[in-house]
């Protein structure tokens, strides 16, 4: 009898260690799976973020290939700059005047086209196009539709007796020459995210406000917008993302000028990198973006965490 208990308890201990050997490598699966991609965003993501960071602290005098530790010096140094501080009230500019014009119309195209209809599919596709042109193409498009006196634009303000301006060369108008472009060529993009975020909206909500007698406009105040919210912080988030990372008009249109007017942060930063091979202040001024960005996008998520458990 001994020797039987013996046996089973040998045989059950056998089994929780083939039982616990198996959940093991059922956990361990998905990070297995997982493992490539993880590889690849830390190489190509966060490497480069710590390396960024690293330079940021050190410095390179010119004509020398050693890198000094300055600490915070570059920072010092990059508050201090004047042309710094121009592009950072560039964009703000830049931002308030592109990402809140764009998030309403592409509000409205997308109310105006939500319903599926061969008339509104060709719609869709009108306002969507701007959005597949590479900004480059873009720019260069508009500066000759921007060319002073000859100019498309010029030419039709013209026809109604308006003279135009230096729409790229006067200080106070190029920078909004260029919110002009980007509004025209992100609504359509937005649009899209707004499209998905009304197919989601529940109708039986809609319905009861129509009942209770809320005309379009309060329905849109009072219901859509609110139960959307998920979907505005999502499309902030993408908007202000696009206000630091699109550069390539500036270069083709204006290269920052007329008088540092159209220079924004990430032209800044490439102006330091590759023109005045000042490496430890654009990397501090990256470091800047991408803390900014960063802090964005967490409360972006926890907004739209709180509008999912609102709208459940």
């Amino acid at each position: 009898m001994t020797s039987v208990a013996e046996g089973q308890a040998s045989f059950g201990a056998s089994r929780v260690r083939l039982g616990s050997g198996a959940r093991s490598r059922r956990r361990a699966f998905p990070w297995l799976l997982l493992a490539p991609s993880l590889l690849l965003l830390a190489a190509f993501t966060y490497l480069p973020i710590v390396r960024v960071a690293w330079e940021s602290l050190h410095d390179k005098p010119h004509g020398t290939r050693e890198s000094l530790f300055v600490g915070l010096g570059n920072y010092a140094v990059l508050f201090s700059d004047k042309a710094f501080t121009q592009s950072v009230v560039n964009n703000l500019i830049y931002a308030a005047g592109t990402v809140p014009p764009s998030m309403a119309l592409a509000l409205l195209f997308a109310l105006a086209v939500q319903r599926s209809t061969r008339f509104n599919a060709v719609v869709r596709a009108l306002l969507l196009f701007p959005s597949m042109v590479p900004l480059v193409a873009a720019a260069s498009l508009f500066f000759f539709i921007f060319l002073p006196g000859v100019g498309l634009f010029d030419y039709y303000l013209a026809k109604i007796g308006v003279r135009g301006v230096n729409w790229l060369g006067d200080p106070d108008v190029a920078l909004w020459s260029l919110i002009g472009i980007t509004i025209w060529k992100n609504a359509g993009y937005y649009m899209l995210f707004y499209l998905a975020g009304l197919q989601t909206l529940p109708g039986d909500v809609l319905e009861a406000a129509t009942i209770d007698g809320a005309n379009g406009w309060q329905r849109l105040r009072h219901v859509i917008v609110p139960l959307l919210a998920p979907t505005t912080a999502f499309v902030l988030v993408i908007a202000l993302i696009n206000v630091l990372t699109q550069v390539d008009h500036v270069i083709v249109l204006t290269k920052g000028g007329p008088s540092n007017s159209t220079k924004l942060v990430l032209y800044y930063i490439y102006e330091q990198a590759h023109e005045n091979f000042a490496a430890g202040k654009a990397a501090a001024a990256s470091l800047l973006s991408v803390s900014f960005l960063l802090a964005l996008s967490v409360v972006s998520l926890k907004t739209m965490e709180r509008g999912a458990h609102a709208a459940s």
